[in-house]
């Protein structure tokens, strides 16, 4: 269980992100001001903080060094309603996790949270005890094989890769072994998510800025390119791209330096380039929304990271090397209906989804034998998914018999819009649940665009 304190002087929004961080098993405490805050990191230890900016009394922004005083190098997510060009640019500077704009998509809050999570307790895992186990791509199946392959004869050219594959497979991890294994390891690695922040705030975070470029601008910044100097830098979502920053992104490939917004004059960058992107970057090409040049200078060298569902025989394997890792180390006794109770299940958020359910049976297990019945109830094995399949017209003709009385009286329409409006709320928010609320990877498993997803998930109350 991961401790997430959220600082906001609004009742209802405090309310509702605890309700959604505490349902993905997450412990929240609750603050109205930044002094308040700062009070509970005394007795409540964040592994997260979600921080608004305008707070009665000090401001949010103002607030976040006195926090990390209090609160250690913990991630913090700033939220704010004016989500102008100043105060991006400030809580950038603060250092800042995230950067998200009232109102926002809750399904979007977990992930973030989740992700800072993750990332700062890899942070904290960078040295290791000499008996947990490495981190690297585990797989014998012939689909990892051809990945590794793919990775060791990359690793040592000066190519750009681009990574593709769904949610949850992956790709991260490839990068960071790419870099590793290369030329560069000793050098610095920087990573960004294309899809994360707006715009604006991405250009100055990507290529730095220079005092007076914009308002808001009081001091020189490096970009990430430039801090990746040397080294490689990790273009995470790079599919989410703007227009804008697809072009710029192609000048700095092609002419292998970066003019900091605001600045005259290039300054010239010797890094390695790795992208990634869950979305199929060939098909945007034909529909217009990324451009061909820009995707021919990533695409050096492609690299698919094949689904969970694509390498089956790697789960025994994984389950292991998860057990072991959430264990710190130790063996964790596993029972065989545990094995054959991941093998049953889909994973639609792959080998993340995955790690996520061994490291949930550990809790539940309290660090004993691991059975089947630890797994979290969200992963729906294959098996009771095609029970209900079958079992879904027989459902649907009770339905029906049940609301036989009223059929006379309901209007044209109405049967089939309660009838579809039933359905379709357990369909989104179990997808949602298994996606862990990625909404690109919702999306595509149910064949809608995102934007159709949205006004679904609003129309049903589900946002």
């Amino acid at each position: 269980m991961s401790r997430v304190l959220v600082i906001d002087d609004e009742p209802a929004i405090g309310w509702s992100l605890r309700e959604i961080l505490t349902d993905l098993g997450h412990e929240v405490q609750l603050a109205a001001s930044a002094e308040a805050g700062r009070e509970t990191c005394g007795t409540f230890r964040p592994d997260c903080i979600l921080l608004d900016v305008r707070l009665p009394g000090e401001d949010g922004l103002s607030a976040i060094p006195r926090l990390r005083e209090r609160a250690g190098p913990v991630p913090i997510v700033v939220m704010t309603a004016f989500g102008d060009l100043d105060t991006a640019v400030r809580a950038v500077d603060a250092g800042a996790f995230e950067y998200l704009i009232k109102p926002f998509d809750l399904a979007k809050v977990s992930a973030v949270v989740g992700r800072a999570i993750q990332e700062q307790s890899e942070t904290a895992a960078e040295e290791p005890p000499s008996t947990s186990p490495s981190v690297t791509l585990i797989g014998s199946s012939p689909a990892m094989q051809q990945v590794f392959k793919e990775i060791a004869l990359v690793a040592a050219s000066e190519i750009p890769v681009l990574l593709t594959g769904e949610t949850g497979t992956g790709k991260d991890l490839a990068a960071r072994l790419i870099h590793q294994h290369g030329p560069r390891a000793a050098e610095p690695f920087v990573t960004t998510n294309l899809g994360g922040l707006a715009t604006g705030v991405l250009e100055s975070e990507l290529f730095g800025h220079v005092r007076g470029g914009f308002t808001g601008a009081t001091s020189d910044r490096k970009g990430l390119f430039e801090a990746a100097d040397g080294g490689t830098i990790f273009l995470d979502e790079v599919g989410e791209a703007s227009p804008e920053v697809q072009i710029r992104l192609l000048r700095v490939l092609e002419n292998r330096e970066v003019v900091p917004v605001g600045a005259t004059e290039p300054v010239p960058l010797n890094v390695r380039v790795i992208a990634a992107s869950n979305r199929d970057l060939s098909k945007a090409v034909t529909a217009g929304s990324f451009r061909d040049d820009l995707y021919h200078r990533l695409a050096g060298f492609p690299i698919h990271l094949p689904t969970l569902a694509e390498r089956r025989d790697d789960i025994p394997a994984l389950v292991e090397h998860f057990a072991l890792a959430a264990g710190g180390g130790r063996q964790v006794p596993i029972d065989e209906s545990f094995r054959e109770a991941c093998l049953a299940r889909s994973w639609p958020g792959n080998v993340r989804q995955l790690r996520r359910a061994v490291e949930y049976a550990l809790v539940v297990s309290r660090g004993g034998l691991l059975r089947g019945d630890h797994l979290p109830a969200a992963a729906v094995s294959a098996a009771e998914r095609t029970k209900t399949a079958l079992s879904l017209e027989e459902a649907v003709g009770r339905w029906v018999a049940a609301t036989s009385a009223s059929l006379t009286e309901t209007s044209d329409g109405q049967l089939h819009r309660q009838l579809t409006e039933q359905v379709e709320r357990v369909l989104f928010r179990d997808v949602l649940e298994a996606t862990d609320g990625n909404r690109t990877a919702a999306a595509r498993l149910l064949g809608l665009d995102r934007a159709t997803l949205r006004t679904r998930l609003k129309t049903l109350g589900l946002e």
